[in-house]
């Protein structure tokens, strides 16, 4: 396991954990700083083994994050993502937040009915919490259904500075005020 570490972010440090599989480099986990727990904590905790390394393509994506944390319009793309080691339902979750635009957002349940799983609202919400990929797959963009930010793993002040960043407007309540919610129209999957 080899780990890039991005020590200056608006957010504290950021870790990306990589390897090399078919001779290209592929994310395996982004650790981001929790209000009360340093990704530098985690990345020591959970994978004392990690090595520092780099290549073109991760320092590319390390640059990508810190620009996107300081709210600049970065899209990342899912195929340096080792996603097949997520299950099933959990990478057709993030697939579909992955496909959630700059400045929406969407709902549990909105995210539920597009995969057709109507009563899948929470499942939707335990398989986001447990994103592998934050910021690169941007689940900060899922909100709760009554319209209020819900849960995220670097802090609910975190998630609704990276909505602001994207001009999401939010009230003092932690509300987003805004109608721009994805998925509201949209065919419903049966796949």
């Amino acid at each position: 396991m080899r780990i890039k570490i991005l020590k200056s972010t608006p957010f504290g440090p950021v870790v990306i954990l990589w390897s090399v599989f078919n001779d290209l480099p592929q994310i395996t986990r982004v650790l981001i700083s929790q209000p009360d727990y340093s990704a530098l904590a985690q990345v020591a905790h959970d994978y004392p083994e990690a090595q520092p390394s780099t290549c073109k393509e991760i320092d590319d994506i390390a640059a990508d994050i810190k620009a996107f944390l300081e709210g600049e319009d970065i899209s990342f793309p899912l195929n340096m993502m080792t996603l097949d080691k997520c299950p099933p339902f959990q990478k057709a979750v993030l697939c579909a937040d992955h496909s959630i635009p700059r400045g929406r957002v969407s709902t549990y349940q909105l995210i539920a009915m597009y995969l057709g799983k109507d009563q899948a609202a929470r499942a939707v919400g335990n398989a986001l919490s447990n994103n592998p990929f934050p910021i690169l797959i941007p689940c900060h963009r899922v909100i709760r259904s009554d319209g209020h930010l819900g849960g995220f793993r670097g802090g609910i002040m975190m998630k609704r500075a990276l909505l602001k960043n994207e001009g999401v407007s939010i009230g003092h309540d932690n509300g987003v005020l805004s109608n721009r919610i994805y998925y509201r129209n949209k065919k419903i999957n049966k796949n």
